[in-house]
């Protein structure tokens, strides 16, 4: 394990003394096994932290200066309290600084820091590395400004300070998930109550793989803008039809009932959240009963909806899930994260995984390039490490 305090006392010539304290904070990815395209701040996920974390530590200054430093990137960036804005050349400073943001708006004397920055979640697979870097972030600079905030307010600050430092809206079911989380647990999370349900995970015989389809991210923000505008609409159509005050409170034949005023872009985009919603209630049953069949059918309906009503999957991603929907040992494939190539998982009994592995050959002759493959756990939730 990376010794970030010894790196930050030689980063910042940091002694042993009083005047010298170094608090450091531990924050997991996280990632989602169903619900991730859905209404924002209103949708319902089937969620996991996973065992790649960020750990942040954070020394004061005595002066105005914000020195931050990312010791697997070997990058340093500079900032002061006057110059508190985003600067896109700051890349993954930004995130420390959003956290900063809270306490000051707040009144608190913050002053100079110290940051250093270590993290092992891959980076552009939608893992939230960057809200990890902002939780992590702000459970240190609680301790040093304004210990007795409770997590909810934590949490609900961060966001507001997400979507003002970047100007743009923000999923605070992030936030829930790294700061709720349970080691060898899933979780079911409300984004729009603020509620976590942990169930935990039956399948002990399996391991969680995800695969970077290492396909190339190009233009995808403006694409799910596209969607959220399409899901807008479809929204706006049922609420005519019968009052609700989300997707929740709709069914598919709700929507079906639409055909003919709905465009054809907008009633599918539409049917696939309402399908996904009830999803999420159907696994949660398959869980509790430990049935793998049900459980698997359930994943694999949801990609064939991202695939074919959301689109947002690619021939890469489609290659990766069919292969894994093909081996009886591996119950359940899915494109995760934002799409358009990025990262699939597949949960897969143990003795399996080598073989699944194996066909990434074919992948390779195909497609011109290799997944790479990382295993996973659901982990424990964002905290102060002790010392």
């Amino acid at each position: 394990m990376t010794d970030i305090v010894s790196i930050h006392r030689k980063e910042y010539e940091v002694g042993h003394g009083a005047d010298d304290k170094i608090i450091v904070a531990e924050a997991p990815g996280c990632m989602h096994y169903l619900g991730d395209h859905g209404q924002l701040h209103d949708a319902l996920y089937f969620s996991s932290s996973i065992d790649r974390t960020v750990q942040v530590a954070i020394s004061l200054r005595k002066d105005t200066s914000m020195r931050f430093y990312s010791a697997d990137a070997g990058e340093r960036k500079r900032a002061s309290l006057t110059s508190m804005r985003y600067k896109r050349e700051d890349r993954w400073a930004n995130y420390v600084k959003t956290a900063m943001l809270i306490f000051s708006e707040m009144g608190c004397k913050v002053r100079g820091l110290n940051v250093t920055v270590f993290g092992t979640i891959p980076k552009n697979l939608s893992l939230s590395c960057s809200h990890a870097i902002e939780v992590a972030s702000a459970l240190v600079l609680r301790r040093f400004f304004l210990s007795n905030m409770g997590d909810r307010e934590l949490l609900g600050r961060l966001n507001a300070a997400h979507s003002s430092f970047f100007e743009g809206e923000n999923k605070v079911v992030e936030y829930l998930c790294i700061m709720y989380a349970r080691k060898n647990n899933f979780l079911f999370i409300n984004e729009e109550k603020f509620e976590v349900r942990r169930i935990r995970n039956p399948f002990s015989k399996y391991k969680i793989m995800l695969f970077d389809s290492r396909v190339p991210l190009i233009d995808v923000e403006s694409e799910l803008r596209l969607r959220r505008k399409e899901l807008e609409k479809g929204f706006q159509m049922l609420s005519k039809k019968r009052q609700g005050f989300s997707f929740k409170d709709y069914t598919p034949s709700d929507v079906d009932d639409l055909t003919g005023a709905l465009n054809e872009d907008v009633r599918r985009r539409s049917l696939f959240v309402v399908e996904e919603i009830m999803r999420i209630h159907e696994i949660e049953k398959a869980i509790h009963e430990k049935d793998t069949e049900a459980f698997a059918r359930i994943i694999y309906h949801s990609h064939e909806g991202l695939r074919d009503m959301y689109e947002v999957s690619c021939p890469e991603t489609d290659w990766l899930v069919k292969r894994a929907q093909e081996m009886p040992g591996i119950i359940g494939s899915r494109l995760t994260g934002k799409g358009f190539g990025g990262c699939t998982y597949a949960i897969i009994r143990d003795d399996l995984a080598d073989e699944y592995q194996k066909k990434f050959d074919d992948y390779e002759r195909i497609f011109g390039f290799r997944p790479v493959s990382y295993e996973v756990q659901p982990a424990a939730a964002a905290r102060v490490l002790p010392g």
